[in-house]
C-alpha cells in the first residue's frame, strides 16, 4: 500500500478563466479520486497580477481582507478590497497588500476596452486607504492594468496634482498625459516606515518599441494613433517630472506606467513571483513535501523566463522535490517536469477546456496523481 504524501499545490492564475486559489482546489479534487489519502498545502500563485492577494490570504494565517470603495477604470465607484497582514515586532502596524487587478484591472471592464480613459485612480484610493489603517509596510501588484496612465491615476490618489495650462486637473487616462502642463508632489503622501514592494515580473521601459503603449496598448484597446500618442504623452510626462532616468528603468512600462508613477513615489519594483514565493515562505512547504504541482493559463517560452512556475519548479528542483505540470496548453519542451497534463488535450479543444477549467482540472489531477 502506497503512503500517503504531502502535495504543495502551486499553479498561478489561468488567466481569464479560474483563479489561482480555485484551480489549486479543483486539482486537489480530481487528485483524491485517484490518491484519497494524499494531503495538500494550497499555496495558489501569482506575478502581481490578479490573485495576489489570494496567494498571500492562503499563506498567511491571519491575513484579514479589508474592503474599500474606489473609483473604478472606467470611473465609476466599485467595491474593492485590500488586504492587511499580522502585525511583528518590525512592522507593527503590519503589512498592506493591494492588487491593482482587484481595483483597475482589465478584468473590471466590460467587453469594450478604455485604453484612451482608463485610469489607476482606484488604485490609489485603495491605497490611500491601507496607509490611512496604519499599516507599516506596503506590498503591491500592478499586473493586469486596464490603463495606459503613467501612474498619474495613482499618484493623485496619494496627494499629487497634475494640471494643463489653464490651472485645471488633466483627463484621465492616456489622453490626459500630453495635456499635463506642470506637476505638484509636495503633497504626496509619505511611503510608510516599511517602505513599498511593487511586484511585477514585467521589465518593459516606460516609452518606446518594447514600452508600455507599444507592447501592451493593443490589449487595452488602442489603436496605431492611439498608441503614438500614448508613447508620446508618456515621454512627456517624464520630462514634465524631471524623471527620464526612471523611465528607463525596467518595470517602468509595468501597467500602463504604473511602475514608473510608483518609482516617483519612492518606491522599489521586485520580480514578483520571486517575493511572493519568499513573503508566503513557499522555499518551506517545498522542502517537506513529497511533489510540487504548479501550472498556468499557457505554458510557453515566456512561461521558461521567469513566469511563475518556472520559478515554483526552480524551487522544487533545488529542494530535489520532483515537480508536475497543469496548463491550459502547452507551447514549450515540458520535459523538465516529471509529469504534464494540458486541458486542451484532455477537452479536446481549447474552447472546452475555457467553458468549463474546473472539470479539466480536476481531470488533470486526477490523471497526475496516479
Amino acid at each position: 500500500m502506497t503512503s500517503p504524501r504531502r502535495i504543495v499545490l502551486a499553479p498561478d492564475s489561468f488567466k481569464g478563466s479560474i483563479s489561482a486559489a480555485d484551480a489549486a482546489v479543483a486539482i486537489a479534487e480530481g487528485w483524491v479520486r485517484t490518491s484519497p489519502a494524499d494531503a495538500f498545502v494550497f499555496r495558489p500563485m501569482a506575478d502581481g497580477g490578479e490573485g495576489t492577494l489570494d496567494a498571500f490570504e492562503k499563506a498567511v494565517p491571519g491575513a484579514q481582507r479589508m474592503a474599500v470603495r474606489v473609483t473604478g477604470p472606467a470611473g465609476a465607484p466599485i467595491t474593492a478590497s485590500w488586504l492587511k497582514l499580522p502585525a511583528t515586532d518590525e512592522l507593527p502596524g503590519g503589512t498592506g497588500v493591494v492588487e491593482l487587478a482587484n481595483t483597475s484591472g482589465i478584468e473590471l471592464l466590460a467587453e469594450v476596452r478604455r485604453g484612451s480613459d482608463a485610469s489607476t485612480l482606484g488604485f490609489g484610493q485603495a491605497i490611500a486607504a491601507a496607509l490611512t489603517a496604519g499599516v507599516s509596510r506596503l506590498i503591491l501588484g500592478i499586473g493586469s492594468s486596464a490603463s495606459t496612465d503613467g501612474g498619474v491615476g495613482v499618484l493623485t490618489a496619494l496627494g499629487a496634482r497634475f494640471v494643463n495650462d489653464f490651472g485645471a486637473s488633466v483627463s484621465p487616462g492616456a489622453t490626459g498625459l500630453d495635456e499635463v502642463d506642470s506637476a505638484e508632489l509636495t503633497a504626496l503622501r509619505p511611503l510608510p516606515a516599511g517602505g513599498v514592494q511593487v511586484l511585477s515580473d514585467v521589465t518593459n521601459p516606460l516609452t518606446g518599441s518594447g514600452g508600455a503603449a507599444a507592447v501592451f496598448g493593443p490589449q487595452k484597446g488602442l489603436d496605431d494613433a492611439q498608441i503614438a500618442r500614448a508613447d508620446a504623452g508618456l515621454g512627456h510626462l517624464a520630462e514634465v517630472l524631471g524623471a527620464t532616468e526612471l523611465a528607463a528603468c525596467p518595470g517602468a512600462g509595468a501597467a500602463g506606467g504604473t511602475g514608473f508613477g510608483l518609482l516617483v513615489w519612492g518606491a522599489e519594483l521586485v520580480p514578483g513571483s520571486v517575493a511572493i514565493a519568499e513573503l508566503t515562505g513557499l522555499a518551506d512547504d517545498i522542502a517537506s513535501a513529497d511533489l510540487v504541482v504548479t501550472g498556468e493559463g499557457r505554458y510557453d517560452g515566456q512561461s521558461e523566463a521567469g513566469k511563475a512556475p518556472a520559478h515554483v519548479a526552480q524551487l522544487a528542483r533545488d529542494a530535489g522535490v520532483p515537480v508536475q505540470l497543469v496548463a491550459g496548453a502547452i507551447d514549450a519542451d515540458a520535459s523538465a517536469f516529471a509529469a504534464a497534463a494540458s486541458l486542451t488535450e484532455l477537452a479536446g479543444s481549447s474552447t472546452a477546456a475555457l467553458a468549463d477549467p474546473a472539470r479539466y482540472l480536476r481531470d488533470a489531477g486526477e490523471r497526475l496523481a496516479g
